[in-house]
């Protein structure tokens, strides 16, 4: 049986476009009668908050969307992340990374030597010696610890998107903080959580294949993925918090209810008539992934 997730960060109200997502998330789950989650990626401590996160479940349940079983937290879940990271470790697979996020985007913008493709990391402290290792942790330079990918790119398939080609680089693992990073934790969790289908904004596509090399190199079973369009702000930037009301209590204050962005969203995707009244578990009949629009969608 099919197992999904919406999996947010609890870092304010949901917007319109969190919430076309979450519901195309779920309508992909509820139409082959899987089973959908809700697991909040609050790794962010400064940003996150349980304030947050139950403002969000409200706004997941006010357009009608319903989930199975206990909201996963990721915050409650380091030991699965420091599992994953022994693992690779031991395999040789990890190293400490002592660059400077300034040193990293200079690197990223230099002039490349025809194979490393741009804003990839380039690798600068794969090859450090114990003596320069020794020599940055003199200076305080805490490390993050990054992945030593054994492959430069990679394919993976997409069920909207077809085919996915793009660079694995050696992301980072830990932080230099000590916290887990969104690349290592997602796929951890979703492993975890049983998720054998993921559906999410089609901004984090050209990231599936690193996730996609992580998965392999744990010898966990890659899941399905789908990349849907995202929303966007009349001005063409994708949409955020800052262009106006966006979100459910924001737009109640118009006069607008979580029933009609419902409807709205569901006339978006081709799933009802401009003025038909709609929940969501009229959608999921009607739904199909093939009807699922190609471009953005952008809210006036």
């Amino acid at each position: 049986m099919t197992t999904g997730r919406f999996a947010p960060s609890p870092t304010g109200r949901l917007h319109v476009g969190n919430l076309r997502t979450a519901l195309l998330a779920w309508l992909f789950a509820r139409s082959e009668g899987g089973s959908f989650l809700v697991r909040m990626e609050d790794l962010d401590r400064i940003q996150s908050s349980s304030e947050h996160e139950v403002g969000q479940l409200a706004d997941l349940a006010a357009i009608g969307l319903d989930w199975d079983g206990p909201v996963v937290r990721q915050s409650d879940r380091f030991d699965l992340y420091e599992d994953a990271i022994a693992e690779l470790t031991a395999a040789g697979l990890t190293y400490p990374c002592y660059c400077t996020r300034r040193e990293i985007r200079e690197a990223a913008s230099a002039p490349h030597d025809g194979v490393t493709p741009d804003g990839v990391y380039p690798g600068t402290c794969r090859t450090l010696t114990a003596a320069q290792r020794v020599a940055h942790e003199a200076a305080g330079r805490p490390p993050a610890l990054r992945l030593r990918a054994e492959v430069a790119r990679l394919t993976v398939e997409d069920e909207l998107l077809g085919e996915i080609t793009a660079a694995v680089d050696d992301v980072v693992l830990r932080r230099n903080d000590g916290v887990p990073a969104y690349n290592l934790a997602v796929v951890v969790d979703d492993a975890a959580q049983g998720i054998d289908q993921v559906v999410r904004g089609d901004d984090l596509a050209s990231s599936t294949p690193r996730q996609a090399h992580l998965y392999d190199l744990l010898g966990l079973s890659r899941p399905r993925w789908a990349h849907v369009p995202l929303v966007l702000a009349p001005t063409g930037r994708r949409l955020a918090k800052r262009d106006g009301a966006v979100t459910l209590p924001e737009l109640a204050d118009l006069g607008v209810s979580p029933a009609d962005v419902l409807r709205i969203m569901a006339v978006s995707l081709g799933l009802a008539l401009p003025d038909e009244p709609v929940t969501a578990k009229d959608l999921v009949d009607r739904f199909a992934p093939a009807l699922v629009p190609w471009t953005a969608w952008v809210l006036n």
